[in-house]
């Protein structure tokens, strides 16, 4: 039995699915991050800017993909093989890091500079819609 397994809270099912996907998710906290807001300018919606601490990492090293409102960071380095250390503090590694994304919130853009990944988001505004329902009579003869 689930928080919103109330019968009051109809169709959210989706939501538990999300946050069972987002308690999945969890990683070993590498690479470290940041989320901030940016201010309104204007007509656009809202911008978030996800950006992500990835020294070492070249474009070609580095995947963003969207799918099912879920954003996914992925990081995947070779080891090269050509050299020889007396001491290697810096590994090699590949990382995956996620974020769960509401609807409405869309990629604007992506940037890669000076090791940090910045990803903007935009979080549009919802319409806001009343909408009257005519109540019916239902003949209980039929």
């Amino acid at each position: 039995m689930s928080l919103l397994s109330s019968p009051m809270l109809l169709g959210f099912e989706e939501i538990e699915r999300l946050i069972d996907r987002v308690g999945k998710g969890a990683s070993d906290g590498y690479p470290p991050y940041n989320i901030e807001r940016i201010a309104k300018d204007g007509e656009r919606g809202e911008l978030l800017r996800i950006t992500l601490a990835v020294a070492g990492f070249t474009r070609d090293q580095l995947e963003i993909t969207v799918e099912d409102n879920q954003l996914t960071i992925r990081g995947k380095q070779q080891e090269d093989k050509s050299r020889e250390y007396l001491y290697r503090g810096i590994a090699a590694r590949q990382f995956q890091r996620t974020f769960v994304l509401a609807d409405g919130i869309e990629i604007k853009s992506a940037d890669l500079n000076n090791g940090l990944l910045s990803i903007d988001l935009i979080r549009h505004e919802p319409e806001r819609l009343v909408r009257r329902i005519e109540i019916g009579e239902r003949n209980s003869g039929a």
